[in-house]
């Protein structure tokens, strides 16, 4: 059976506090059910430029915690924090101190890392991806030993957690929706295993945003990414919800050009680049049309867009979800 849809905005940037609340409320009034940040910290500069991603400009532990604070009802999180980044038992007090204070509406997005000239930029060592992968499922284990009841004795390559209880307990039990987000068949598979939410991406084995990325994400390579996931599942599969960002979403009643535009900039065909999971081309009508054949085909029920489509996409969340945008 398939899951209902929900969707999401993801933002960066905000140059006030009263801006990023309005933007946080904004979000909620519109009907979607989160409001994320992504997890990234160089600002403009060759780095950046290098790496093809949009400036953060807002560290997530307090954008979420004010975002949590401006709103009633929104799931608020991160999609997805990079697990390099934090010290483990840092990160998940934040995260359980978030879910409590927030009413149990933090989703908790976990991720292996992957921009390469960021880590050079702040002087951080970049593991080959087998250790990373491993990192995130070692910080996963220890998180879902935090929550427990029982005195903490965690001992694994990564984090060595004894003799204390961890504090506080969320609210969600046993612990707030884990995000896990990739495009590699480990990652995927952890995820089948250990994940409530999987965040489908571009497999970003070049440490950049770009047309290889891109490529790795056509309806064709996501079906195989649905396979791994599904091989890490086993028979808990059915319980996943299925994320992806729409990263390319334009909402318009004639986008053949700006859909050709796209296919060209990434070297894939127009039919690719009209069916491709991160992407949405065309009038509500259509749209709503192609997500429906997308969760049929794949189970993809969750869909992020950027902050840049949230108002012209509502639509799409009003007619998929039934609720109403205010006028």
């Amino acid at each position: 059976m398939s899951k209902p849809f929900r969707f999401g905005v993801q933002s960066f940037n905000a140059e006030s506090g009263i801006q990023w609340k309005e933007k946080a409320r904004k979000v909620e009034a519109l009907g979607y059910s989160s409001f994320h940040l992504a997890d990234h910290i160089i600002g403009p500069g060759p780095a950046l430029e290098r790496s093809g991603h949009p400036v953060q400009s807002l560290a997530a532990i307090p954008a979420i915690a004010y975002a949590a604070a401006a709103t009633d009802t929104i799931k608020i999180g991160c999609r997805v924090f990079c697990v390099d980044y934090h010290n483990p038992v840092v990160l998940t007090k934040e995260a359980m101190t978030i879910d409590l204070l927030s009413d149990g509406r933090l989703e908790l997005g976990l991720g292996a890392g992957w921009l390469t000239d960021e880590y050079k930029a702040i002087g951080l060592k970049m593991d080959p991806p087998g250790e990373r992968i491993g990192k995130l499922e070692d910080v996963i284990s220890g998180i879902k030993a935090y929550v427990s009841d029982a005195p903490l004795k965690v001992t694994n390559n990564t984090i060595d957690w004894q003799e204390f209880d961890g504090l506080p307990k969320p609210i969600q039990q046993p612990h707030p929706p884990i995000m896990i987000g990739g495009g590699s068949p480990r990652v995927l598979r952890l995820a089948g295993r250990e994940a409530d939410i999987v965040s489908l991406n571009f497999n970003n084995r070049a440490g950049i945003i770009g047309p290889d990325g891109v490529q790795t994400s056509t309806a064709a390579e996501t079906q195989k990414k649905i396979d791994w996931m599904r091989q890490g599942a086993g028979d808990r599969f059915d319980d996943l919800e299925i994320e992806v960002g729409a990263y390319f979403t334009f909402v318009m009643d004639d986008a053949a050009s700006t859909l050709a535009g796209f296919a060209q900039m990434f070297d894939l065909s127009e039919s690719d680049m009209a069916h491709h999971p991160h992407a949405l081309f065309g009038s509500v009508d259509s749209i709503c049309e192609e997500l429906e054949m997308r969760r049929e085909a794949f189970g993809i029920s969750y869909i992020t867009v950027n902050e840049d489509a949230m108002e012209s996409f509502a639509p799409v969340v009003a007619r998929l979800t039934g609720k109403q945008v205010p006028v």
